[in-house]
């Protein structure tokens, strides 16, 4: 008796996380879609982060860009994630993995951007030209946006990395 009401709350608690997983998907700014490790890393070489700069990804998934900004680069790196699954992944990987960074479940469009060195983010084209209005509004002179695989609305790049073997384009904005 116990056992099946133990398995029962478990579905229901699945249940309620793949429901909001998939409004927030719908309505949010799409689809977990881990970003592989050697995109990752690429993505940070070229950022050409120092140590000690805030670097925000948006979006954050389960912390991959985070977790490498603060050991490979000492960065001082926050993620934002709205799908509170994802999150609970990325706080695992962070508990149990001592993955490094910050992770923050909630809309990053609530917080202020202004002390950004660097922001990152693997987002939809649609979504990164919704967002462009803020990147406008709040980041500081010099800072840079980094765009995995998708260009932000009507921004010209800085420069763009080529598609190499399975990386996808990266695209680089400077303010």
């Amino acid at each position: 008796m116990i056992f099946g009401v133990i398995v029962l709350l478990i579905v229901i608690a699945a249940s309620f996380f793949m429901v909001i997983s998939f409004y927030i998907t719908i309505f949010g700014g799409g689809p977990f879609v881990p970003t592989p490790i050697p995109s990752v890393k690429e993505v940070l070489k070229h950022a050409d982060i120092q140590k000690g700069q805030r670097v925000y990804d948006i979006g954050a998934g389960d912390g991959r860009f985070v977790h490498y900004a603060s050991k490979d680069y000492g960065a001082d790196a926050i993620g934002f994630e709205m799908d509170p699954f994802v999150f609970l992944i990325a706080k695992m990987r962070q508990l149990f993995w001592k993955w490094q960074g910050k992770i923050i479940r909630g809309d990053f469009q609530k917080h202020d951007l202004g002390d950004a060195d660097y922001v990152i983010c693997y987002m939809m084209p649609k979504t990164l030209a919704k967002f462009q209005k803020k990147f406008d509004k709040e980041l500081k002179k010099g800072a840079k946006v980094i765009s995995y695989a998708f260009h932000i609305g009507d921004w010209e790049p800085t420069k763009t990395i080529p598609k190499q073997g399975k990386i996808s384009k990266i695209f680089i904005y400077h303010r």
